[in-house]
């Protein structure tokens, strides 16, 4: 399904019916990177899950823009395509198309500053906030030099490159204590390589992030509901991202795993599923 908000057309799926909970990908990821399975998981415990596609990403309306981070991090404000605002307003205006006035939202790694950014642009539309493997600021969650070269390594030039380079990237940045899991990697990166490949946009998707203010300050006013998930061998976004998001927003939860990294371990989904729905129940 798609709808089109200030002028950017959004890609979505619906899943289930219950309590409204919207999924938030990452960086230069499209909504199929949330597993049909987890979300099936999340549709048991009683929530109706919106995944889509961010602008920039799969079939959401990409942004005819240069992609110049070089003149963006030396202060050129011309140089940032769109801030992680665009990207909440976005956000909003798919809940407006789904008539929903509020809703429990999940955002992962850069979803989770999208995430964040919404519940302080509009509280009352963030029944509940799950913050994954994000940040309130790079400045407090460095990445290793390992995990961003991985991130800047050239893109792929045909569908094959597209997979290989999905499992290199993930050798690096994922979750050292956890199996890789080859097929669900090659399925991955392949579908979202036939659906749009697009490195500029992902590009334009980082100038966002690295253009976007510290929040700490901001997300110390919020009175929502709050989980933080965090990996303890996260590489990509440092555990120090996770403590600084559950330390800024008053009564956070804040919920560390010994063995993940930058990615989402099947074998935890049970546990993000449970803590998830605690939240999603508690928060009404």
């Amino acid at each position: 399904m798609r709808t089109t908000v200030h002028g950017i057309d959004i890609e979505y799926e619906v899943f289930g019916t219950g309590r409204p909970l919207l999924l938030i990908m990452g960086l230069g990821m499209q909504m199929v990177a949330w597993d049909e399975e987890f979300i099936g998981l999340l549709v048991a415990e009683g929530h109706q899950v919106v995944r889509f596609d961010n602008r920039d990403m799969g079939l959401s309306t990409h942004v005819d823009e240069p992609a110049d981070l070089l003149a963006a991090l030396g202060g050129d404000a011309a140089a940032v395509p769109y801030t992680l605002e665009d990207m909440a307003a976005d956000t909003a205006g798919l809940m407006d198309t789904l008539g929903w006035a509020s809703a429990h939202v999940v955002g992962a790694s850069m979803g989770g500053m999208v995430a964040q950014t919404l519940a302080l642009a509009a509280p009352a539309r963030v029944r509940s906030l799950t913050s994954i493997m994000s940040t309130p600021s790079l400045a407090v969650s460095p990445a290793t030099e390992a995990a961003m070269g991985a991130l800047m390594s050239p893109p792929a030039r045909n569908r094959d490159e597209a997979v290989q380079r999905a499992f290199e990237v993930f050798r690096v940045i994922g979750s050292p204590g956890y199996p890789i899991e080859p097929d669900r990697v090659a399925a991955v990166a392949g579908t979202s390589y036939d659906r749009c490949y697009d490195p500029a946009g992902a590009t334009r998707q980082l100038i966002a992030i690295m253009s976007a203010p510290d929040r700490t300050e901001r997300l110390r006013e919020l009175s929502v509901p709050a989980l933080v998930i965090h990996g303890d061998d996260d590489p990509l976004i440092t555990p120090p991202g996770g403590v600084a998001t559950a330390d800024a927003i008053p009564g956070a939860k804040l919920l560390t795993f010994p063995g993940m990294g930058h990615d989402l371990p099947r074998l935890l989904w049970p546990e993000f599923v449970a803590a998830i729905t605690e939240l999603t129940s508690r928060a009404g």
